[in-house]
């Protein structure tokens, strides 16, 4: 490392040299110049070739498995977050080694030597870092949930913003920031992967022509289906499913239909707004 930075510095040096600027830097000062120019090229081609590294590895992962668009830009997100935190600790672990040696003439020899002595000491208070690191590491390896996915954990649900190496963090629906240390995941629900599921159901008044009122939620669910603001969205029109709970004034009814994954409130409230209209059109009374 002394010689790669030694190998740095010689070419700026005789450019001082050239041009009469010595005296302005002296060795300490060329030392620390190299080491943080050779940091920084370290950081930059590292991230370049990390996001080369990842592209490919999720595109030719892609061809073997159902995902869309969505899924592989989320999977692409997390994981150029992960490795570029992890090589951001790289690269500042080279700084600061660099640094102590060849700035401050440290010997970091010892250290290293030493390094079994000092894991047993801190082994103790480091168990739960290192246990979030392992299991944020097994949440992006078995793709449980990726940055953009709402889910649910530890009866917070929200939007996942950020997968670290060391905690996940979560933003629910009225803006708060949710932070869960990696290792305290034990039972997670993601509501955006693969497909999702619109299910909603209506209470109608038990005097209400139950067949009329099926027929119609059908025709809207193929009819929304084929519109091409949302043909993309709906994998299954929402249709009548099952007759829910009988009471002596009610009869409940379930609605349900396949769509792509996040677009099932936004589908289930479309076919929420269509019935209510239509169901006024055609005098089919809900229950109160």
């Amino acid at each position: 490392m002394a010689q790669q930075i030694k190998d740095l510095t010689g070419p700026l040096q005789g450019f001082l040299e050239h041009y009469h600027l010595q005296h302005i830097f002296n060795d300490t000062v060329l030392t620390v110049l190299g080491i943080s120019i050779t940091a920084v090229i370290l950081y930059i081609l590292g991230r370049w070739l990390l996001r080369q590294l990842v592209n490919h590895a999720i595109y030719s992962t892609a061809k073997y498995h159902d995902w869309r668009k969505s899924d592989i830009k989320k999977r692409e997100t997390t994981l150029k977050a992960l490795f570029m935190n992890i090589w951001r600790i790289c690269v500042l672990a080279y700084f600061i080694g660099a640094m102590l040696s060849q700035v401050f003439h440290i010997d970091l020899a010892p250290l290293f030597a030493s390094a079994s002595v000092l894991g047993v000491a801190i082994g103790f208070g480091t168990q739960s870092l290192i246990k979030d690191f392992l299991s944020g590491v097994f949440i992006v390896a078995e793709n449980q949930y990726r940055v953009g996915d709402i889910i649910e954990l530890n009866n917070a649900t929200g939007t996942v913003e950020r997968i670290g190496i060391r905690s996940t963090i979560i933003r629910d629906n009225t803006g708060a920031v949710h932070y869960f240390p990696n290792g305290t995941v034990a039972h997670v629900v993601n509501k955006t992967m693969g497909y999702g599921m619109a299910r909603f159901s209506l209470k109608l008044a038990a005097e209400s022509d139950m067949n009329a009122a099926i027929a119609i939620i059908n025709q809207l669910g193929e009819a929304l289906a084929k519109e091409p603001d949302w043909h993309n969205k709906i994998i299954t029109p929402p249709a009548f499913a099952y007759i829910d709970n009988i009471d002596s004034d009610s009869v409940e009814i379930v609605i349900t239909g396949k769509t792509q994954a996040a677009d099932q409130w936004a589908v289930a409230a479309e076919m929420r707004r269509r019935i209510l209209k239509a169901f006024q059109e055609e005098k089919i009374t809900l229950a109160s």
